[in-house]
């Protein structure tokens, strides 16, 4: 039988990247000493305030339809919010609230883009990119952010992969794997070239309240961006409520209408309970952010004691977020086979960061989204697997003989 070939453009190597994932998953369900690594789920719970609040709605009958862009008073909130953060002029109608993050860039990419249309993406950049935005028919052209640069972002970098067919920039500040945060500079060599080409831009700052030392900005609070920009956030990193699917898509009025016709038929509303959830993590936000921010600094902190005394790893410090990209090169290991004879040796699963993409190879990312005495046992883990593991010396004189 044949399949459309909407298979194709959401398949690719960037799915098999999660193979080890699951591997470690399926470990820990049988109840191997496996510490997880490789996704950032938060091994805290929800606060019991937000919780209480889906508790209280449900058992008051809140088990119906909603709104399919969500309820009022819920986008009210997160405009509210979102002026706070953007610094910019936000109202409810320019909001919609979808089932996380992922299918707000799944959506928000279906109503702007499509066949021989070109969408840029600086990488390293999520997984989950290329099959979102190809799944419209565009095709995702890589802006190459360099390791030995830190991954930051150029103008020549940016102008060096323009089309004619360049319709849109998407990416993520603070990114996710590198934990970068966007300078000023940066931003505004996206904006400019945005604004000159007359492209969208998507913007996901699903990390823009987990930042350590620097500031978020948006880039939408920038000169002539607000009406081309497109901002993904979302609760599930910030507010541990990754399970809850809590997320928002903020842009111009029109394209929230076309949101509304396509979540008519994708969605059809998020519960009720977990909008009324929603809401009162909006009321409890910095509350419950800054309590997060704080564990995953404490856990930054750990990885860099941890593993910074191995001398053939690379620590790279993130400045946002609960990742961290481990240069591996100098073990003469490639990223995935690193990953994989760690997880078969110690039990610690961690991503291969050449997935994310070109420019991350030779790095792998780990999580901080376990407990601190874990996160120390997977350090030691790291620590002996990389001691163990025969020196390029050794290694020439092992294929000489």
């Amino acid at each position: 039988m044949k399949y459309s070939s909407l298979v194709g453009r959401i398949a690719g190597e960037t799915v098999t990247a999660w193979d080890i994932h699951f591997a470690a998953c399926d470990a820990a369900e049988r109840g191997e000493d496996v510490i997880v690594l490789s996704i950032g789920d938060p091994d805290f719970t929800t606060d019991p305030r937000i919780i209480e609040a889906a508790v209280d709605a449900l058992a008051a009958g809140d088990t119906h339809y909603t709104p399919v862009t969500g309820r009022e008073e819920v986008r009210h909130a997160i405009a509210a919010k979102q002026r706070r953060l953007q610094g910019t002029p936000v109202s409810a109608d320019e909001v919609t609230l979808v089932a996380g993050a992922q299918n707000g860039l799944f959506a928000t990419a279906l109503c702007l883009f499509e066949h021989g249309d070109d969408v840029l993406v600086p990488e390293p950049m999520y997984l989950t990119y290329a099959a979102s935005l190809q799944a419209s028919g565009a095709r995702m052209v890589p802006i190459a952010q360099h390791a030995d640069d830190d991954f930051r972002l150029t103008r020549e970098a940016i102008e060096a992969a323009l089309t004619p067919n360049t319709r849109g920039i998407a990416f993520a500040t603070p990114n996710n794997p590198t934990g970068n945060v966007y300078r000023p500079e940066e931003l505004e060599a996206i904006a400019e070239i945005a604004r000159r080409h007359d492209l969208w831009v998507i913007s996901d700052e699903v990390y823009g309240q987990l930042t350590y030392d620097c500031d978020h900005q948006s880039i939408a609070s920038l000169p002539g961006m607000q009406e081309r920009t497109i901002v993904i956030n979302s609760l599930s990193k910030s507010h541990a409520m990754t399970g809850w699917r809590t997320g928002w898509v903020v842009g111009p009025k029109t394209l929230i209408g076309h949101l509304d016709n396509l979540l008519l038929s994708m969605l059809y509303g998020l519960p009720g309970f977990v909008q009324q959830a929603t809401l009162r993590a909006l009321e409890l936000d910095d509350d419950v952010v800054d309590q997060a921010r704080e564990v995953y600094r404490r856990r930054r902190a750990i990885v860099m004691e941890g593993l910074g005394q191995c001398s053939r790893l690379g620590i790279k410090a993130p400045e946002a977020g609960m990742f961290m990209l481990v240069d591996i090169r100098e073990t003469g290991l490639s990223s995935i086979d690193f990953a994989w004879q760690l997880f078969r040796s110690t039990g610690v699963s961690v991503l291969d960061a050449e997935a994310f993409g070109s420019s991350a190879k030779g790095f792998v990312r780990l999580s901080f989204a376990v407990s601190e005495a874990q996160l120390e046992d997977a350090c030691q883990r790291i620590a002996r697997f990389v001691d163990g593991l025969p020196t390029s010396a050794n290694q020439a004189n092992a294929m000489e003989l």
